[in-house]
């Protein structure tokens, strides 16, 4: 902890020294010091706090699904809903209003009972999971025969005594702008929470750890505080308050949903042979090792590899895999705050089993979380009908797409686009960045360099290929200037559109155009206005949009490159500041693009997707990795975010292939371009000073290794629009870990360097340098080797050539693969069956049964209707 510090302090420094020598940089100094001062103005220094736990149990109540319960600091409302999803909340927290949450969310499922437990405690019962609670808040997650998936300790909260601001106590959780996280000397920590060695954290360790006795402690200790210690509902509840409109985005803070209710602690026990998973994306995994995670959406200021952590989509959603099951939990709380993981020891013998462990710090909002157990294909459907089905992007996006910062000019766009098809290359779209733009300014066009942009847009749509645009957040702050953004953005409601300050101003930051304003994307107005403006985009002939820059960032020299955490937003009606609102933007800008784009072209389906973003993302399309660096680590990197990303709900991304901002070798780069053709997003980028993409630019060699790459990825265009659909219908992403459909299997958990395409295929990138040949890990079952034909029988690992010009792809025995022209079929192990679906891009469905009918493979609809006309069978 203390060694990233420091390493955050010293690039700090030097980013510093660096920027002050040029224009923007000065100015982003002046911006990051007023967000600083604005800080310091709002947050006055912490006063003393209390440590609460909830106490002892002393009342319950039934409701549908299952009751509250009341302890003597607190009260816990356990539910479980119709499709078996567990919902608790702590001291007035409810499902709703929720970010995340689609809808109204589930109905509480009928016959869920609520019943008394041993032990003085009460427990949920259904048929998919029993929810334990014991007398003292220890909250356990059940299967149906008594197996504990997850035990929650007790949980903790600090708050304000005798008075103290509450926006102090969370705002001294923040950390803060200045060089070392500090905002006016109000934090002491990075994260809010006690440092190791002061009375505060020996509370929160005798409060967080152990069982038994040592939550009796933890009772004993909050019975001795001298006082009740119970905030006012609103403050508990945070996020999940009562929402109310809210005219302006200036002025008192207090009993809003931003207001800082108390910063808490939850300590969590998984068992001893569990995996974590998840968080959002993470360049460390797919596995999460142990170690820390922040919770904040954070531009990492250049290439980042696998040691870089946060970056831009974070979530606080983990997968946890073990032997005993399945289970995904999400605190639905988008403030600022820290995952601490460490995986279990099995004891040797005899000996005790040491739990894994998760401990998440948060710096406020609501104690509130989901839970949903049973396979992995179960839980992720669950997840999907809580927060949304994902976006089906149009099937041209299921091709190859290009992109550069600094194509420049209409001239290039067509050099480009002309060198694919001079080489006989599919391309589906080119992506322009913000060069295209008149001084950086959304939703504007440089005339000179792209005089006629609709009319090249409709000359590359006729060969089949579609133009893409960046929209960033950021809007030039121009006062006066008819026909602007700003000043039509400032005609918008009662407040204007833009982010204000606590005085009633303007927020300002420092971004590509220069000094900038912020559209307030928590506000619904705000949305419906934004949405709006892709009127501009679409009469410009462009078919789709990446939204980039907007977890938000201001170029800062030093701490958090975003807003101010005093910055006011409206939080759809509730109010707040950007503590609550800063994980969430994202999320809003691309609910304003996606419903504006639905109202301009209903009768298209969107194509967007979103550089960052919060739980729910998924309904209004993907997300990219980001400034990836090109590097051997970042094409691992690249994977473990794609895998990462799926397993929270997102199923449509892909890497920046080649890495964003360096020269990749030419081995490197093949490399990179087969992983990208094997991923649901599958688009090549670079910065404006780095190498070119092209893949003639490689040589002859790559140049054949991309065409071969891109030859397959036509030719399986119909199993990618099957996955798309199945993802929609069932969350399952395109990019499964090998362990999806065997996860009581220890050892495909360890396995990150192979995934799943679908049911069907096992693909085994390669990520090392120099590497012709890799070990291969298989689940259980036949597998062919789709280049040579060969068998081979999982579980276990075999070594598998991977020659330059392929990667190691295997098929499934029995699985159908739709393919262009028909269908390709794996024979399936003597006596056995096989199957498999296929939709098209309109979302008609045909299913299939593979079986063996003496020496002949038949293929037969669901109906039992022989299926003859396009079908190759293989591995015969």
């Amino acid at each position: 902890m203390g060694r990233e510090l420091g390493r955050e302090l010293r690039r700090d420094l030097v980013r510093a020294v660096k920027d002050i020598g040029t224009a923007r940089g000065r100015r982003a100094w002046r911006a990051a010091l007023r967000h600083r001062r604005a800080d310091a103005a709002a947050f006055p220094p912490r006063g003393p706090e209390r440590a609460r736990v909830p106490g002892t149990l002393v009342g319950a109540e039934p409701l549908p699904g299952g009751g509250v319960l009341r302890f003597a600091r607190s009260e816990l409302l356990v539910r479980v809903t119709a499709g078996g999803a567990v919902f608790w909340g702590w001291d007035g927290a409810g499902p709703l209003p929720s970010y995340a949450v689609q809808g109204t969310g589930p109905e509480p499922d009928g016959r869920a009972v609520l019943e008394p437990d041993t032990g003085g405690g009460w427990r949920v019962v259904s048929e998919r999971v029993t929810v334990a609670v014991s007398r003292h808040g220890a909250v356990e997650v059940r299967t149906p025969g008594g197996t504990v998936l997850r035990r929650e300790l007790p949980p903790r909260w600090w708050e304000p005594v005798g008075g103290a601001p509450a926006d102090a106590v969370a705002a001294r959780a923040d950390g803060g702008a200045g060089p070392a996280g500090g905002a006016g000397g109000v934090s002491d920590t990075a994260d809010g929470v006690p440092a190791e060695g002061t009375a505060e954290a020996g509370a929160a360790r005798h409060g967080t750890a152990g069982t038994g006795a040592a939550e009796a402690g933890a009772a004993r200790d909050g019975d001795g505080d001298g006082g009740d210690g119970t905030p006012e509902a609103g403050g508990r509840a945070g996020g999940a308050a009562t929402a109310r409109p809210s005219a302006r985005r200036g002025g008192a803070r207090r009993g809003d949903a931003g207001s800082g209710a108390a910063r808490w602690l939850l300590r969590s026990e998984v068992p001893a042979d569990a995996r974590f998973f998840g968080l959002g994306g993470r360049a460390a995994g797919p596995r999460l090792r142990d170690g820390e995670y922040r919770l904040w959406n954070t531009d990492p200021h250049g290439g980042f590899g696998p040691g870089d952590d946060p970056l831009y989509i974070t979530m606080p959603v983990q997968l946890v895999v073990a032997d005993a099951g399945t289970h995904l939990v999400f605190y639905d709380d988008p403030w600022d705050g820290r995952v601490v993981l460490r995986e279990g020891e099995e004891g040797a013998g005899s000996g005790a089993d040491r739990p894994g462990v998760s401990e998440l710090r948060m710096t406020g909002g609501p104690l509130r979380c989901w839970v949903l157990v049973g396979t992995p294909s179960r839980v992720l459907q669950g997840w999907s009908g809580l927060t949304g089905g994902a976006a089906v992007p149009p099937e041209w996006a299921l091709g190859h797409q290009h992109a550069r910062w600094g194509f420049g000019s209409a001239a290039e766009v067509r050099r480009i686009v002309g060198g694919y098809r001079e080489r006989g290359l599919p391309l589906a779209a080119v992506h322009l960045d913000i060069d295209h733009y008149d001084g950086h300014r959304v939703f504007t066009v440089d005339r000179e360099a792209f005089p006629d942009l609709s009319g090249l847009a409709r000359e590359l749509a006729a060969d089949g290929t579609r133009l893409v645009s960046i929209v960033d957040p950021a809007v030039k702050a121009e006062p006066g200037v008819p026909g602007s953004v700003y000043e039509a953005g400032r005609e918008v409601g009662p407040a204007g559109a833009f982010v204000r300050d606590p005085a009633g101003e303007e927020v300002r930051g420092e971004v590509w155009p220069g000094e900038c304003v912020y559209p307030d994307f928590t506000d619904p107005l705000v949305r419906e206005w934004w949405g709006g403006l892709y009127e501009e985009r679409l009469k410009n002939g462009f078919a789709g949009v990446w939204h980039d820059m907007n977890e938000p960032v201001s170029f800062a020299p030093f701490g958090d490159a975003t807003l101010p955490r005093s910055a006011r937003h409206v939080l759809d009606g509730a109010g707040g500041d950007h503590r609550a609102a800063h994980n969430v933007y994202a999320l809003g800008m691309a609910q304003a693009g996606w419903e504006g784009l639905v109202r301009l072209r209903p009768e298209e389906r969107p194509f967007l997707f979103s550089r960052s973003g919060w739980a729910g993302m998924q309904r209004y399309g993907g997300t990219w990795s980001g400034d990836v660096e090109s590097s051997w680590d970042g094409l691992r990197a690249s994977l473990a975010l794609v895998l990462g990303l799926g397993l929270c709900g997102v199923p449509y991304s892909g890497p920046d292939v080649g890495g964003f901002g360096g020269s990749p070798s030419p081995e490197l780069f093949a490399r990179w371009f087969q992983l990208g053709s094997w991923m649901p997003l599958f688009r090549t980028h670079a910065a404006i000073w780095a190498g070119r993409r092209e893949p003639w630019e490689f040589g002859p060699e790559v140049l054949e290794v991309a065409r071969a790459a891109l030859a397959e990825r036509e030719r399986l265009r119909p199993y990618f629009v099957t996955l798309a659909h199945l993802a929609r219908r069932t969350g399952a992403p395109y990019v499964r870990p090998v362990w999806w459909g065997a996860p009581e299997e220890r050892a495909l958990r360890d396995c990150e360097d192979a995934f799943l395409l679908g049911d069907a295929l096992l693909v085994a990138p390669v990520l090392e340098p120099g590497a012709d040949r890799r070990a291969v890990r298989l689940p259980r079952g036949r597998w062919y080797d789709t280049a040579t034909g060969a068998a081979y029988d999982g579980p276990g690992q075999v070594l598998l050539d991977a020659p330059p010009a392929r990667v190691p792809v295997l098929a499934r025995a029995g699985a159908v693969v739709p393919v262009v022209g028909g269908l390709e079929v794996w024979a399936p192990a003597r006596g056995r069956t096989g199957g498999g679906v296929r939709i098209s891009d309109g979302g008609e469905t045909e299913r299939f049964t593979v079986r063996w009918e003496g020496d002949v493979v038949r293929v037969v609809l669901d109906d039992g209707t022989p299926v003859q006309a396009g079908v190759t069978v293989r591995g015969l």
